[in-house]
């Protein structure tokens, strides 16, 4: 992986707000950096294929859909299978992040995360056990964390956007 230019620093800030909402997207980006749309997406594709970006994303607001019941499923996975259950509980649909953490002993056991979202904590509960029943880990202590609060989520900022107030922006955050 190379270090990234300032070109490519100037797209990616300018599209962490959100893509323009034009019907040439990467077009006016590039008008608005002195590019060629087709540099854009050029350079775009470049940096996901070398690595430097994984993918294209976007922060969903989960509670003006109407989940409001989130739960975090933390689990005390013997560490010998913690990377094979994680890839099983992760094609689960419901299951929106599955990720693995150090335990912190004696007092937080846990070493996988599982976020998932649901209507009611009811739904959230069915849901889980129907993936315990599924991947068959009934006797495997977790606990199940409903959230209070919710926090602004975004992507990754890179400072101020070029060109910022430019081109109208898709609020994705």
């Amino acid at each position: 992986m190379t270090a990234v230019k300032e070109r490519d620093l100037a797209i990616l800030r300018a599209i962490q707000d959100g893509l323009p909402l034009v019907p040439r997207p990467y077009e006016a980006i590039g008008a608005v950096l002195g590019m060629e749309e087709a540099e854009v997406i050029a350079r775009l594709e470049r940096m996901r294929r070398e690595g430097t970006i994984k993918r294209f994303g976007l922060v969903v607001r989960h509670r003006r859909l109407g989940y409001t019941a989130n739960a975090m499923v933390v689990w005390d996975i013997p560490d010998d299978r913690v990377d094979e259950i994680a890839v099983r509980l992760a094609r689960h649909e419901p299951v929106t992040l599955c990720y693995r953490r150090p335990r912190r002993l004696p007092d937080w056991p846990y070493n996988l995360f599982c976020m998932i979202h649901g209507r009611s904590r009811d739904e959230v509960h069915d849901i889980i056990g129907r993936i315990v029943a599924a991947e068959g880990l009934e006797s495997v202590d977790r606990a199940v964390l409903f959230s209070w609060r919710c926090f602004k989520q975004c992507g990754a900022r890179f400072g101020a956007p070029a060109g910022s107030g430019s081109a109208p922006k898709a609020r994705v955050a």
